[in-house]
Parts: structure tokens; sequence; C-alpha cells
């Protein structure tokens, strides 16, 4: 078989030559410049080559706060120590306790211990909404008595905190820790004015006036 003629001298051939030279200068361009390419269009909405579109990441949701809740009432009393503190330190650890909030405060009042000797009492009422059931609520109150110090030596002993729990919505329970209605609320002024104070629908007038002869002063 033959092989094509090659020149000899090195150059390339004519037709050669000719094609380096469009390459080098570029098809269609003037003057050795290379034609303009056209712009590439950007790919339309919705076609194959779009990136998928990136959700915002998720917020990690908080606990939820939705449970159901019930007013309560406590009755917080103190005659040890600085009682007035003591009391109003209660009304703030009350509020601290877990699924219950303090909606509404008493005056501090002033009273002498019934069927008991020591120092006046200082006393108060406290509304809550809380998603504690009552004996939930009970034991997490005599928790904040023990915390304060308190100690029963004694029937009707002197208290450095006494939490009573008078009412539990419309709960009525008789049991060997708890009874609610509170029985004795009744009975003491220095219950049923601070309540009466707070929420006067709770206490019949004539419940007030069977307390009148009680000493009791209202000081804040």
């Amino acid at each position: 078989m033959s092989t094509p003629d090659r020149p000899k001298d090195g150059k390339k051939s004519a037709p050669a030559a000719k094609a380096a030279k469009a390459v080098k200068g570029g098809k269609g361009g003037k003057g050795g410049k290379p034609a303009p390419r056209a712009a590439s269009k950007p790919p339309s909405a919705g076609s194959k080559s779009d990136p998928p579109a990136r959700r915002a990441p998720s917020r990690p949701r908080g606990p939820r706060e939705d449970y159901p809740t019930v007013q309560a009432f406590v009755a917080i009393g103190a005659n040890l120590g600085d009682a007035e503190a003591t009391v109003k330190e209660a009304m703030a650890a009350i509020g601290a306790l877990q699924r219950t909030q303090v909606t509404a405060r008493s005056s501090l009042y002033r009273s002498a211990p019934v069927d008991a000797e020591g120092p006046d009492f200082i006393n108060a009422v406290v509304a809550v909404r809380t998603g504690l059931d009552a004996e939930q609520l009970l034991i997490a109150l005599q928790r904040l008595e023990t915390l304060a110090g308190r100690e029963r030596p004694f029937p009707n002993a002197p208290r450095t905190l006494d939490l009573d729990l008078l009412m539990h919505g419309n709960s009525v329970i008789e049991s060997p820790t708890l009874t609610l209605p509170h029985p004795r609320m009744r009975e003491r002024a220095f219950v049923l004015k601070p309540l009466a104070e707070i929420a006067p629908d709770k206490v019949p007038r004539a419940a007030l006036a069977r307390v009148t002869g009680q000493v009791i002063q209202k000081i804040r």
C-alpha cells in the first residue's frame, strides 16, 4: 500500500494551512478575532436542571403548656422569726411551684393565735391556677413548710410557716390526708377576711358575721 505524499520541505500543504488558520482565528471571525458567543439562557422555572428548593430548618418546639388548670386557694400563716418576710417569701415560693401561678394575693393581716399561745400570726391568702391535682399540691405545700423549718412538736404549736389548702376547684375530698373544702375555714377570721378580699364570691356574708369577734387587723 502506498503512503500519502508528504511535502519534503516540512511546510504544511495549502489545505492544512488554511484549516490551521481557521482554528486559530475562529470560524466566522473578522480580522482574526473570535466570534462572539451566544449568551446562555437561564434554565426555565421548574426545569429538571433546577436544584431542589431548600426548606428553612424547623425550630425545636418547647414544652407544651396547655395543660388543664383549676383555681385553688391557699392560706398562709407564720408566727416565728420574721413572720412577715416568711409570708411574702411563701407567696413567691407557691408561684414557683410546677404548673402553678399565683393570680391574686391578699393583704397581710395580724391575728392572735387560736386555741394556742405564742406571738401573733401574720396571715394571707393567695389564689392560684394550677395543673397539679389536690394531692400533688398538698404535698408540694408540705415540702415548702419543711424547707422553711416547720416542726410539729405538739398540736397548734408556734409555726415558722403554715400552709393550708382551702379549696381546689370544685373538689370535695375526704381522705386520711386531705379534706376539701377545708373543714375549719369558715370558723377562722384569719382565713375568711383575706379570702373575701380576693374572692368575695367564695365567702358567704353569714360566715363573716360569725367571726366578727375574732381579733384580726390588716397591716399591709
